[in-house]
């Protein structure tokens, strides 16, 4: 029997993942495909390297805004007399390090108690604030980049988040550790523990606590953080990812260190902070990780094999313009809801940052507006009927010119000038006529003419499909 080389098995792997069989496989077999694809894409985003340096990015700003953050948070519990909660959490999260563990946490401890707000002053404490909400700030720079936002919030916004969660999270964080253990020491419950079965149940549980503990803080962070909307089951499914992950790389870490005694000869008292480094590093890659497979379980248009993200033709930009105008004047047309990016990307199947630079460019030549719904939902900026195809074009030909192009324009040969000016009447001869709401009414008559006669909804019927392609 032959052998089959590696390239041999990387090819059929590949076919396995991205082969167009979807026909042929089963609803539980095209789960497991699409497990298979989300994972390639986040093992090649973490080869790629942007998630290993955003990880980095974010273990330097927490070595500055560590005992600041903290400080905040001790300062806030200290008013309810749970100050000394923050301790054992610290050791908790530090558990992997081991005794080195307990030695940065009662460093950080003492750090804290030992910063006296009254003598910072008025700059001191805004530099206080500053170094504490810069890293809530990274955060979502790093989490908006893996959900390709590139509109970050506005500063009001961010402010109230950012205060909120370094205020009120840790009150609600220790007024539930507060319930529960009250409400685990009733008679009544205490009572029903003593049966061999919830015993044994609460037994699991809790030993399944500190799992479903990172679970839901990492599922908070998923759908607070980023500046998209985020629904609860990718958030779930990515915090359960990462939290299995997060606890698992714990595990793993404590061997590394307790098998590791050559570091401490070899980088003597540098050793602690070094492993120190190393975990937080890990901490904050997994998190990304997790982020990650979220990101792919909400948008699985992103589901592409390849490198890199994908690059517009000229013609699919005018493709994707003039389906998106199309859209949006049938829906205006019939007096339904205009679309939103969200219901865009369903409807096209184009990833959203894809979508969004076409959308952009209508914006900004005010064929589009978007509303002050949340989401935004995307209107008409004027009259479909007085918006034509030929506008539609210039809009998308034309975006990003000013920035690249001197105010005199590129001195092209007259040959070529000549040759586009009749490519631009003959354009015009053919379609110049025509406006986005001829072209969703005639997509409106198509669409009705598929559907069976008791179907059919006349004039007003919802556009489903694409725009044909006008050239270019």
């Amino acid at each position: 029997m032959k052998p089959v080389s590696d390239a041999g098995l990387v090819s059929r792997l590949e076919n396995i993942i991205w082969g167009g069989h979807g026909a042929s496989l089963s609803s539980w077999q095209l789960r497991g495909v699409r497990v298979l694809r989300t994972l390639s894409l986040v093992v090649r985003d973490l080869v790629n390297g942007q998630l290993t340096l955003r990880a980095m990015s974010l273990v330097y700003t927490t070595l500055l805004s560590i005992v600041p953050l903290l400080a905040l948070s001790f300062s806030v519990l200290k008013a309810f007399g749970v100050h000394n909660q923050i301790q054992p959490m610290l050791l908790k999260f530090l558990e992997p390090l081991g005794k080195e563990g307990e030695e940065i946490a009662a460093n950080i401890i003492g750090f804290i108690q030992n910063m006296n707000v009254g003598v910072l002053g008025a700059l001191g404490l805004a530099l206080l604030l500053y170094t504490a909400i810069s890293l809530m700030q990274k955060i979502e720079e790093s989490l908006n980049f893996i959900w390709h936002i590139q509109r970050p919030r506005s500063f009001g916004d961010r402010f109230s988040r950012y205060l909120s969660v370094l205020m009120v999270g840790p009150i609600l964080v220790f007024a539930a550790l507060g319930i529960t253990a009250t409400v685990m020491n009733a008679e009544t419950v205490r009572g029903l523990l003593a049966t061999e079965m919830l015993g044994q149940l609460v037994h699991t549980i809790s030993r399944l606590t500190p799992y479903l503990l990172v679970i839901a803080a990492f599922t908070f962070i998923y759908m607070f953080i980023p500046n998209a909307r985020v629904r609860l089951v990718p958030a779930l499914i990515g915090g359960t990812a990462g939290g299995i992950a997060w606890q698992t790389a714990g595990w793993g870490f404590a061997t590394f260190v307790a098998t590791s005694g050559q570091y401490a000869a070899i980088y003597s008292s540098l050793a602690i902070l070094i492993l120190f480094m190393i975990w937080l590093y890990l901490s904050w890659l997994i998190l990304l990780f997790g982020a990650s497979v979220a990101f792919y379980v909400q948008h699985p248009e992103y589901l592409y094999p390849g490198a890199g993200e994908p690059q517009l033709s000229n013609r699919m930009r005018e493709r994707m313009a003039l389906s998106s105008m199309a859209l949006v004047a049938g829906s205006f047309a019939a007096g339904e809801r205009t679309p939103s990016l969200a219901e865009f990307v369903r409807l096209l199947g184009v990833p959203s940052h894809v979508l969004q630079s076409v959308l952009d460019a209508l914006e900004n030549r005010k064929l589009l507006l978007q509303s002050s719904d949340d989401p935004p939902l995307y209107l008409p900026g004027r009259d479909p009927a007085l918006i034509s195809v030929l506008q539609v074009l210039e809009a998308v030909r034309s975006a990003g010119e000013d920035r690249f192009c001197s105010p005199v324009g590129l001195q092209a040969p007259e040959a070529v000038d000549a040759a586009l000016e009749r490519m631009r009447q003959a354009l015009e001869s053919a379609v110049g006529g025509m406006s986005v709401r001829d072209l969703a009414a005639r997509q409106s008559e198509a669409a009705d003419a598929d559907r069976p006669p008791t179907h059919r909804a006349g004039d007003g019927a919802k556009l489903t499909a694409a725009a044909p392609d006008a050239g270019g």
